[in-house]
């Protein structure tokens, strides 16, 4: 079965309702390619402004989850609150929330059983710093991660893995093509290996880390990525070209 090609837009904390809406209006306004499963993930505070407005095919996600039912967990947010808004996707394990609010491996594959029990699908995310590649660990720090999300789960029909090197994110810095292929197709082939064939098949893996509409082209042709998550180049117009670059 072939991996439907998937971009996904992480806007993090930009945006206001005026330029939110104006990015929503311009995608619902664009012919999208229909091959390819978009989903935007707009600041929590537009999630419902977003899924009212934005057309149907367009999936949107949460930013972050909790992984408790509900409670005593001020700031959080639960799946159930994101799936009574329609929302039905979320991004997880995204190295800033790594790095900068240091969720550690076990949290995010936690947080990972959580959704994807309950309904919503995740885009977890994966990726190596500069001094793990230049001490050429980026295998071993990515089958690490994984090794974590296996820990905690059994279905990973609900679950796009994205493969983010840190030190390319908002850098202006991109993998070249073949350094990001062959950590996808490492990846690939360790869920053969760890998991089953039959997931390392289905599973799309994505790139991350300063894509554009002038890179994606050449990254979408490499067999094992399998689409994009998008950061500040989802803000723009150019956004749709990015979706559009199987056309």
């Amino acid at each position: 079965m072939a991996r439907k090609f998937f971009v996904g837009g992480n806007f993090k904390m930009n945006g206001t309702i005026s330029s939110v809406k104006e990015i929503v209006e311009n995608l619902n306004k664009a012919q999208l390619d229909p091959n390819t499963e978009t989903v935007i993930a707009p600041p929590a505070v537009y999630l419902l402004l977003v899924r009212e407005q934005a057309k149907k095919e367009i999936g949107v996600a949460a930013q972050n989850v909790y992984d408790k039912p509900n409670g005593a967990f001020t700031g959080e947010i639960s799946v159930s609150q994101l799936k009574d808004s329609g929302i039905d996707w979320v991004i997880l394990g995204h190295s800033e929330r790594r790095t900068i609010l240091a969720e550690s491996d076990n949290t995010v594959a936690s947080k990972t059983k959580y959704a994807t029990e309950n309904g919503v699908s995740v885009i977890w995310c994966c990726g190596e710093s500069l001094e793990q590649r230049e001490a050429g660990k980026t295998i071993e720090v990515i089958a690490s991660q994984l090794a974590a999300l296996k820990s905690r789960i059994s279905d990973w029909s609900k679950i796009v893995i994205a493969y983010e090197p840190i030190w390319a994110i908002g850098t202006g810095k991109v993998a070249t093509t073949e350094q990001a292929q062959e950590v996808h197709a490492s990846i690939r082939s360790w869920l053969a290996k760890e998991v089953s064939q039959a997931v390392s098949d289905s599973t799309r893996i994505l790139y991350g880390g300063s894509v554009s509409e002038k890179n994606c082209k050449d990254l979408s042709k490499e067999k094992d990525i399998d689409g994009f998550l998008v950061g500040g180049a989802s803000l723009k117009p150019a956004f749709v070209d990015i979706i559009n670059c199987n056309l």
